[in-house]
């Protein structure tokens, strides 16, 4: 789950990772009081949208009077903002940070992730900070120093304060640099991000070391245990079809073709996209059922593919272990009757109790292709879209 840069660094402020000052505002006026309360001679106007490159595609003003304030906010408020992130139909931006501004002496990069070789959260840090970090590893990778933190004993000082001189934060503010890192790790751990990213990080003319810009991604698999991390959600900011898909527990993500999948488990959803790719056709999205599915939960899911205008035909790839064939069969007959289904449907389906469920499927009297594999399913969608 993604969140607002406001909402990360409120985050961050509560464990005392220092920010710059702002609010947020969702109208020009409150824009404006916004600025007003802060009572800074500069002002940042910056868009709130889940995406990066804000800056790049003009969501991000330095407004030097309260005009410039009402004057950018009239501007950005319901503009449809389109980075690098958010691909050529963009985000409309429906709520503006308006933060103190900053006298910027110098920017790095700070960045938390968990890295998948090691099984570890590595800290990195570059001083070639408020460029795409990207960038810096494909053109300049020596730039960039990692700290692989031991999971027992987690972040230790000295290495957050080896992290602050090879990247040349200042002597004489290594130790705050020091505690902002070991603060950024606590929110990292105690709030199960997937990613904490700063950039940039600012050394500013009194002094001080704060993140300009921040960015927390959370593991949506332990929201459960933290309520008020899904407070901050902004449905504005999601796909419908994934909302929906989010009731039922159907993991579900929205791609760019014209073959909708319905299958279970992961690793057998991205094969399946994987070998309608390899026939030539172009997946319409990621729809991993579950291990356990119900006829309710199916219905569900054929609903969810086909509220996709993009959709010419469906591809349902079953493996039964513990989702038994016949549910899905029966879920498949009731699923196609209740949404007067017309496009092509192309099932192949084995595992438990897979005879019964392809006797479901004959017997209901549809127009449904069984396929006797995943590549003669590919194969067969992917010509009856054609």
């Amino acid at each position: 789950m993604n969140i607002h840069e406001y909402q990360a660094k409120e985050i961050l402020r509560s464990y005392g990772v220092s920010v710059p000052n702002g609010r947020v505002a969702f109208t020009v006026d409150e824009a404006v009081e916004a600025a007003k309360a802060l009572g800074t001679p500069v002002c940042v106007v910056k868009a709130q949208i889940h995406a990066g490159g804000r800056g790049k595609a003009g969501g991000v003003k330095v407004a030097k009077s309260l005009e410039e304030v009402r004057t950018y906010a009239s501007e950005l408020l319901g503009k449809v903002l389109v980075t690098h992130q958010t691909g050529p139909e963009g985000k409309e931006v429906k709520r503006l940070l308006i933060e103190e501004g900053c006298d910027i002496q110098k920017e790095y990069y700070i960045g938390l992730v968990v890295d998948r070789a090691t099984s570890r959260v590595v800290l990195m840090g570059s001083e070639e900070g408020g460029t795409e970090i990207e960038e810096v590893a494909a053109k300049t990778p020596e730039k960039i120093f990692k700290e692989y933190i031991d999971p027992a004993v987690g972040l230790q000082a000295f290495q957050a304060r080896r992290l602050a001189f090879n990247i040349n934060i200042p002597k004489q503010l290594v130790n705050q640099a020091v505690k902002f890192m070991m603060g950024l790790y606590q929110v990292f751990v105690d709030k199960d991000c997937s990613i904490a990213e700063i950039n940039p990080l600012v050394v500013t003319g009194d002094g001080k070391v704060m993140a300009l810009d921040a960015k927390l991604n959370f593991d949506s698999n332990a929201l459960y245990r933290h309520p008020d991390i899904l407070e901050y959600r902004d449905l504005d900011e999601e796909d419908p079809k994934e909302i929906e898909a989010s009731k039922y527990d159907l993991n579900y993500i929205a791609l760019d073709g014209n073959i909708g999948c319905m299958v279970n488990g992961a690793g057998l959803a991205m094969a399946t996209m994987d070998i309608i790719k390899y026939y030539g056709g172009e997946p319409a999205n990621f729809l991993d059922v579950g291990g356990g599915a119900s006829e309710e939960k199916v219905t569900e899911a054929f609903k969810i593919i086909l509220s996709d205008p993009n959709v010419k035909g469906i591809f349902v790839n079953i493996f039964g272990g513990i989702m038994k064939c016949d549910v899905i069969a029966s879920g498949i007959v009731a699923a196609t009757k209740q949404v007067g289904l017309t496009l092509p449907l192309v099932v192949r389906l084995e595992g438990t109790n897979v005879e019964l469920g392809k006797t479901i499927l004959e017997e209901s009297g549809l127009n449904i292709t069984a396929a006797e594999s995943m590549a003669d399913g590919a194969q067969k969608i992917v010509e009856l879209v054609r």
